[in-house]
């Protein structure tokens, strides 16, 4: 079993930064990629960026890459997602979660654990 707990969301400017944090807790947490996903209002939720087990693979989704960064701290059972050059279009419902053990995944169908999400709005 895994538990998640996130923060870090707010109101920020176009062109701002927010850092999300994400703790863990739960014996699976050095087994597990963790991921950050997404859901804005009237949409699917979507994939945004995953980081494995031992951060050796990193995935972003293409709408983010370049302006956000993954990363885990596995002493502190922690995961981090750093947001720059933030635009309208990423306000959403921000949400960490992890699939199955050993799981490596960008699918928001294979993520069976997730945390109750930070809202994260940009706006003028």
């Amino acid at each position: 079993q895994l538990q998640l707990v996130e923060s870090g969301g707010g109101l920020v400017q176009p062109g701002g930064s927010l850092r999300l944090s994400c703790v863990a807790s739960g014996r699976t947490f050095n087994s597990s990629t963790i991921g950050w996903l997404r859901q804005a209002p009237g949409k699917e939720r979507e994939f945004v960026a995953a980081v494995s087990r031992t951060a050796v693979t990193i995935k972003y989704s293409d709408s983010v890459k370049g302006r956000f960064t993954i990363s885990r701290d596995n002493a502190k059972n922690t995961v981090y997602l750093q947001m720059n050059s933030l635009k309208p279009e990423d306000t959403a419902v921000y949400y960490c979660a992890a699939p199955r053990p050993f799981l490596l995944t960008t699918s928001p169908d294979e993520f069976d654990y997730w945390g109750q999400g930070t809202q994260v709005t940009v706006s003028s």
